[in-house]
């Protein structure tokens, strides 16, 4: 997209405030990691209102997120480390999610297939990652490039994590984003794959 997604633009006017505390990007993401794995423990749980919480709570962390990168770009702090950990710590998040989500629906009607659907979406997020930091490498484009329209972008759908789970819908959103998660990851290798035979056809 030629505009930075909504939710970005949001997070370059909330994070100012926190210029002059000391607070570190590195900081920031720990934060952000912290929250996104308190919400998915608590969703393993499975049951009201451990769930409700643990929803909310893994929404506000991705919306963090972007508050790292914001505040690298605002104090002039950026640093190869920063740039690393992000991605882990994002890639961990999900990772996170999935376990908690596949934990959570294991006694459900999914049965045995709620564990394989969570690893399903924990792999994805990690090869996404891996794939993604490739690409960045070779072309100077990863997540930046992701799908996006009218100022969202893909990922942006984890947002709704909140109000669908307080609506009760939290399994079919569970086998949504686990065949989702799934398909990104397939997309992120067909991306991967161009990326690097444009790379190879220049060095030729």
């Amino acid at each position: 997209m030629d505009k930075p997604p909504y939710d970005q633009r949001l997070a370059r006017v909330l994070v100012r405030p926190l210029i002059r505390t000391g607070l570190t990007p590195n900081q920031m993401t720990t934060i952000t990691v912290v929250f996104a794995f308190a919400g998915a423990a608590l969703i393993a749980v499975g049951r009201a209102p451990h769930i409700h919480w643990g929803a909310g709570l893994f929404a506000l962390a991705r919306f963090l997120d972007h508050f790292d990168g914001e505040l690298a770009r605002q104090t002039g702090r950026t640093s190869r480390f920063g740039y690393y950990y992000d991605y882990v710590a994002g890639a961990s998040s999900y990772a996170a999610l999935f376990i908690g989500l596949g934990i959570a629906f294991r006694d459900g009607w999914l049965g045995g297939w709620s564990i394989l659907l969570g690893a399903v979406g924990a792999i994805s997020a990690f090869g996404s990652m891996v794939m993604s930091l490739d690409i960045d490498r070779h072309a100077g484009q990863g997540t930046a490039n992701y799908p996006g329209f009218a100022g969202f972008e893909l990922e942006d759908g984890i947002y709704l994590i909140a109000p669908i789970v307080w609506l009760g819908w939290a399994q079919p959103f569970f086998v949504g984003a686990g065949i989702g998660a799934g398909l990104f990851g397939l997309w992120t290798l067909w991306h991967f794959i161009m990326v690097r035979r444009r790379v190879g056809a220049g060095q030729a």
